[in-house]
């Protein structure tokens, strides 16, 4: 069976704060068949009744507080509650610690303990990039995959597109290099450019299909961070455009 199309709740947080069911319903009516929150502290135990009740899958969730200083079991026990086993590190570490290979190494030694922490839980634990990790070249190889060859082997990765090619990364040669580790892709499309919005997938600059190509079994995972129009009409004509492409 193939991966629903996936949507990162973080698109829509504006909305989500003033009515999270309704935005809910709205991402099941356009046909999203699953869910990716960046609160899972924030009433999982409601977060899922409303989820199942509109059969969508949580197929992971950002969970920023695991390096934030939040203790890491009332982490995962919320994330048992939502009913996912993949629990990603989006951000929450600082920028220069990729900037050198030590820092990297703290980087990896800090991800493979919590790792451990989570695997005693039943769940797998893996890393969000942004365009720092590629930007930042150690012996000239980017900072991602030095991390990479660092991790345990159970920690996945969750590749963010467009923040990987904005840092200046060969998006689909990054992604072959580590097929065994990329369980997930961020899809979205834009100028490619910090500080500037992203745009319905397929109307920028960026190659989607040859990304997902790329990555043919990742779970593909639709998100905004900045939307100049409706972001809920932008999901809806993005859901359109991804779906119609080939598995």
């Amino acid at each position: 069976m193939s991966k629903p199309l996936a949507v990162q709740l973080y698109s829509a947080r504006d909305q989500i704060a003033e009515d999270r069911d309704a935005v809910l319903r709205r991402l099941a009516g356009i046909g999203f068949g699953a869910v990716e929150p960046f609160q899972p502290l924030n009433d999982p135990a409601g977060f899922r009744k409303v989820a199942d009740d509109l059969g969508l899958t949580v197929c992971a969730a950002h969970a920023a507080d695991l390096v934030q200083g939040v203790e890491p079991a009332k982490v995962f026990d919320a994330l048992g509650t939502l009913g996912t086993d993949q629990a990603i590190v989006p951000g929450g570490i600082p920028r220069a610690e990729f900037a050198t290979a030590d820092g990297v190494k703290r980087v990896a030694d800090r991800l493979n303990g919590l790792a451990e922490q989570a695997r005693a839980r039943g769940i797998s634990l893996g890393y969000h990039n942004h365009e720092h990790e590629l930007e930042y070249l150690i012996d000239g190889r980017h900072a991602l995959d030095v991390l990479a060859d660092a991790l345990a082997p159970e920690v996945f990765l969750e590749v963010d597109t467009y923040w990987a090619a904005v840092g200046g990364a060969d998006v689909p040669a990054l992604l072959r290099r580590h097929a065994d580790r990329v369980r997930l892709l961020h899809v979205k499309d834009g100028p490619a450019v910090v500080g500037e919005h992203n745009v319905v997938v397929g109307s920028g600059s960026v190659p989607v299909p040859e990304y997902l190509a790329a990555a043919p079994d990742a779970w593909r995972v639709i998100e905004f961070d900045r939307c100049a129009t409706d972001v809920l009409d932008a999901l809806e004509a993005s859901y359109r455009y991804v779906a119609s492409l080939p598995r």
